[in-house]
């Protein structure tokens, strides 16, 4: 009886979701005047404005932030979004960096997206 019940206790309990990281499932970049314009589609399972995919940013290969992203709200009905940032500041002679998105909950996507500009 009393494993049964402890079996029953332990299946009873609330085991949490493993985090979905944000996936970036396509990137573009042009120049656009002084700077690039890089668009960005990715998915995530928002689940609301407690949890959503709530922003990217350009990294040089080196890890620098060249230019970040805010998304302002979950788009749990638009899934996958594409969304741009113009004026990102890329050094001549750059041919490729990287794109990570980052959750609200969870922070920053381990996984980068290697964009080879044009």
């Amino acid at each position: 009886m009393k494993q049964t019940l402890a079996v029953f206790v332990l299946c009873s309990i609330a085991i949490p979701a493993l985090a979905e990281e944000p996936v970036i499932e396509n990137a573009t970049a042009r120049q656009s005047g002084g700077g690039w314009t890089v668009s960005v589609t990715l998915s995530h399972p928002d689940t609301g404005w407690d949890h959503y995919a709530d922003g990217w940013r350009v990294l040089d290969m080196a890890g620098k932030e060249l230019g970040l992203r805010v998304l302002a709200h979950p788009h749990e009905h638009e899934q996958p979004f594409t969304r741009s940032l113009s004026g990102v500041q890329i050094p001549d002679r750059t041919t490729q960096v990287q794109i990570q998105a980052r959750c609200l909950v969870d922070g920053w996507s381990q996984d980068t997206y290697a964009l080879t500009l044009p």
